[in-house]
């Protein structure tokens, strides 16, 4: 793909297509570290004891998996998608793993159905970057998330990133473009989406680039963890 004139909605075909292979091209691309990492922000989504959780922008709803794993009596999670047929695969996957129940919702990131100060805690799990690269909606999606989120509630992100040592980075752009866009393409049948995802990874913020979205965006405290090396992140930011 050409860097310069990447498609702007390449991931629509595929999100309400939803092909097969999804979550098991998501397992084989990222070596199962997706799963270790989904695990690590839901723990920082449940670090403040939320009685409300959003799993935001859900998809196949692993990270809401994780919430219902981790919820007590009282916890209330939902999870939002403006993907159908992700939503279904979410549901049955939610109701064969015998974890608290999770409200799976159809709606807009840019108009979610919830009053203000809502929600405790909000989990996002490698859709940020969808949201916010080069999207003319990204202020938008920022100052709704606020919107729906309690003062002092916690926003957690999991997101590719970009490795600080020079070589590292090099191999992670390689394995981008030339393993992740054409191995996604062949396994999905949906070519455009993956050098899509591989385009928007090389390019995407770098931690502090991030950090500085965040605070820009009204966020208050921020904080953040890299994770294998960087080629991946959590960010913690504080309403």
């Amino acid at each position: 793909m050409d860097d310069k004139k990447p498609d702007k909605r390449p991931l629509q075909k595929m999100f309400t297509s939803v092909p097969p292979s999804y979550d098991l091209l998501n397992r084989i691309l990222t070596l199962r570290l997706d799963q270790t990492w989904r695990k690590k922000a839901a723990l920082k989504c449940f670090e403040n004891e939320p009685s409300k959780v959003l799993d935001l922008c859900c998809g196949t709803g692993d990270l809401a998996v994780y919430f219902g794993k981790m919820a007590n009596e009282e916890t209330s999670i939902t999870a939002l998608d403006y993907s159908m047929p992700m939503l279904e695969l979410a549901r049955k996957k939610a109701a064969g793993k015998g974890i608290a129940p999770v409200e799976f919702i159809h709606g807009d990131a840019a108009a979610m159905p919830f009053a203000e100060n809502h929600f405790d805690s909000i989990g996002i799990a490698f859709a940020f970057r969808n949201l916010t690269f080069h999207n003319p909606d990204r202020d938008r999606f920022l100052a709704e998330i606020l919107r729906v989120l309690k003062p002092g509630g916690r926003f957690v992100i999991v997101e590719t990133s970009q490795p600080k040592n020079v070589i590292l980075r090099k191999l992670f752009h390689f394995y981008l473009r030339w393993i992740t866009a054409p191995a996604g393409g062949a396994l999905s049948g949906h070519y455009g989406a993956y050098k899509y995802l591989a385009h928007s990874a090389r390019l995407y913020h770098n931690r502090g680039e991030l950090e500085q979205l965040l605070n820009d965006a009204g966020f208050g405290k921020v904080s953040s963890e890299m994770l294998a090396g960087g080629i991946a992140a959590i960010f913690v930011a504080e309403k």
